[in-house]
This record gives structure tokens, C-alpha cells and sequence, in this order.
């Protein structure tokens, strides 16, 4: 499942906007890991893995970025061009992130702690997963 959202925004006139997501309200998932990506340099391609069994909502509270997702069939894009605009991307999407404007920052919060045994970082092993149906039985990855 791959999710737009639009975030909840709270306006205080003359003091900006805060915006906010929960656990388990807006997202399906507890929250274990939150990391952002920053001074990359535009049209630098980032990503280009899947996971497993995390999940994840991408975010970008300054400029730009492109996130391209995968489930092996479709390819969907999206523009996290917002602050209060977010992704949620589950397990077994490939996907690929474009920095397209400069001092972009991409914010991540991740449904678990880092674990390198749960990418997936080659494109036609991606595709294996796909073809057996691997997303569907969670307890054999």
C-alpha cells in the first residue's frame, strides 16, 4: 500500500503552522527509526531499494522531491512538495527518490530499527519477490 496524505496543519495566525502525524491515527505503524537526508545535490537519484516488512512515511518540510514507487506491475510518481504532504510506503515497493530542488530535505520515520538483512538492493532479486508473491506471506521473509 502506498498513501498521499495531507497532513494535520494547526494555523496560529501570525505564528505559522505546525502540522503533525500519530501513530497508529494517521500511519499504521508504530514509530521506531526517524532520519532525513539532506544536501544532496539536484537531480542526484537516491533509494533504489525495497523492504521487506518496513514501512515508512516519507516527508519533505523543505523543497522538492520526487518519490517514484514500485510494486513490480506500476510505477507511481509522487512530489513531496509540501510541508504538510507525506508518503506512506509498505513493504515490498521499490523506490527511487530525485532531489529536485536544492537544500531539499527528505524526513523518513520507519516502522523499525535499521536492518541491513531487510533490503532488497538488486532490481531483478526485487522482481523474484514480486513474481512469488513473497509481500503477501510476511512470516517467510
Amino acid at each position: 500500500m502506498d498513501k498521499l496524505l495531507i497532513l494535520n496543519k494547526i494555523s496560529s495566525k501570525g505564528l505559522g503552522n505546525l502540522s503533525f502525524f500519530e501513530s497508529h491515527n494517521q500511519i499504521p505503524f508504530e514509530i521506531k527509526r526517524i532520519y532525513y537526508t539532506y544536501d544532496v545535490p539536484v537531480g542526484v537519484k537516491r533509494g533504489m531499494h525495497a523492504h521487506k516488512k518496513l514501512q515508512q512515511i516519507l516527508w519533505c518540510p523543505y523543497g522538492t522531491i520526487e518519490v517514484i514507487l514500485d510494486d513490480g506491475l506500476t510505477k507511481t510518481n509522487y512530489h513531496l512538495d509540501s510541508p504538510n504532504k507525506a508518503l506512506i510506503v509498505s513493504k515490498g515497493y521499490w523506490h527511487e527518490m530525485y532531489w529536485r530542488n536544492e537544500e531539499s530535505v527528505l524526513c523518513v520515520a520507519a516502522s523499525d530499527y535499521y536492518d541491513e538483512n531487510d533490503y532488497i538492493r538488486d532490481y531483478g532479486e526485487f522482481m523474484q519477490y514480486v513474481e512469488r508473491d513473497y509481500w503477501k506471506y510476511e512470516d517467510t521473509l
